[in-house]
């Protein structure tokens, strides 16, 4: 219905909101409340909830070198990159990450999602067909809302599905959108094939590698590499700095003519303060550090492995990874609050995931298998998830 000027509701000022009150109430019957909760910096419990997942967000190595950078460059980045926002050390830090991800050139954004909503929207028009697949990322989601492309979603993993999306196409672009892997249940997408997929149809591939950075690929260096599909042509990639490298911020990887079409058209980029120096600083220690120990890669998809095969011999229904990521299923998203609850209460952290964050609507509790987890950590990590999940389990 369309209210003419006459027919516009009056509404008090304390009522003009009231509708937010009805939204939570729905939210809260249907499980799906949402609260904030602040933890101190010496929380006693064992953390498998953060996305920390080689253990470096701590390391002296990455703080220091994050301390060093506030001390010499300020708290702050003082604006855009464009203006004065890029110091030498965004410079550094650029040069070192493509060269360790096997990619031309390199661009440092505040955020994650800043760089995936970059790459989708500057590299896309209205003539462009995306083909995003069903379980992406939200970030990936948002960028293909604002990029004025005809957007496709996929099947998860289903390269056959890509592939008949991209014959039938009549755009004059079309461009591939995959996660590396997918957060929920830690699962590899199948890179190869969707990269065979795009290179027969002469599409772009761009590859969300926010959960493989530093877990897989030689030394940690990505999906990319590990498929065999860093630094081509028409290969793109997206990285977070916020989990394996401990630090905040994002970066997008590619050719040198990609990112140079992004320094000079995408928005979040041309319009967003820059990655402060801080968390800059942060990110060049731990990529340092990683070069140095390339072992910790392993170890991460070692811990995730180990997890896995102990909750399923508990009798959990709990994923197999393909990287640092470990789910455990619930029956409902109310049954995965009370259980990260008793989890929390027995000293350890766990993450919760429901609807919406889970694309297929399954509730489970989300596990980072940090790579410095000891193994008497990892006991007691199984053993607290196993037993208070006596009454919260899904059970396959």
């Amino acid at each position: 219905m369309v209210h003419t000027a006459a027919q516009q509701p009056t509404l008090a000022p304390d009522t003009v909101f009231d509708w937010l009150d009805e939204a939570a109430d729905l939210r809260a019957a249907a499980g799906l409340t949402r609260t904030l909760r602040s933890r101190p910096a010496d929380d006693p419990v064992l953390d498998l909830a953060s996305n920390d997942y080689l253990g470096l967000v701590h390391h002296p190595a990455v703080t220091r070198a994050a301390a060093d950078a506030a001390l010499r460059w300020g708290g702050g980045a003082t604006g855009s990159r464009l203006v004065t926002g890029t110091t030498a050390l965004h410079t550094e830090l650029e040069d070192e990450l493509a060269a360790f991800c096997g990619f031309e050139a390199a661009l440092v954004f505040a955020s994650g999602y800043a760089a995936n909503l970059a790459a989708l929207t500057a590299l896309t028009d209205p003539d462009t067909l995306i083909v995003s697949d069903a379980y992406n990322h939200a970030s990936l989601i948002d960028g293909c809302r604002l990029s004025r492309s005809d957007v496709h979603r996929a099947p998860h993993a289903d390269p056959a599905a890509v592939r008949r999306i991209l014959a039938e196409r009549t755009h004059r672009r079309a461009l591939v959108v995959s996660d590396s892997v997918f957060s929920v249940d830690g699962n590899a997408a199948p890179l190869a094939e969707l990269s065979a997929a795009a290179q027969d149809h002469g599409a772009a591939l761009l590859i969300d590698d926010a959960h493989g950075l530093g877990v897989l690929g030689p030394g940690g260096a990505g999906a990319p590499a590990a498929f065999g599909l860093a630094g081509r042509p028409d290969t793109v990639a997206t990285v977070t700095l916020s989990k394996s490298l401990g630090s905040q911020g994002g970066a997008v990887l590619g050719p040198r003519r990609v990112i140079r079409h992004l320094v000079e058209t995408a928005r979040t980029f041309i319009f967003d303060t820059g990655l402060a120096p801080a968390a800059v600083g942060a990110a060049l220690g731990a990529l340092r550090l990683l070069r140095a120990e390339p072992e910790r890669a392993e170890r991460a998809r070692e811990v995730a492995r180990t997890l896995a095969d102990r909750l399923t011999a508990a009798g959990l229904h709990a994923s197999t990874p393909d990287a640092a990521v470990v789910s455990v299923r619930a029956p409902g998203p109310d049954a995965a609050v009370r259980w990260a609850a008793d989890c929390r209460t027995a000293g350890l952290a766990v993450g919760c995931f429901r609807p919406p964050s889970v694309p297929d609507g399954i509730s489970r509790l989300r596990l980072t298998a940090r790579g410095d987890l000891t193994d008497t950590q990892i006991a007691d990590a199984v053993r607290i998830i196993a037993a208070t999940g006596a009454s919260h389990a899904d059970r396959p």
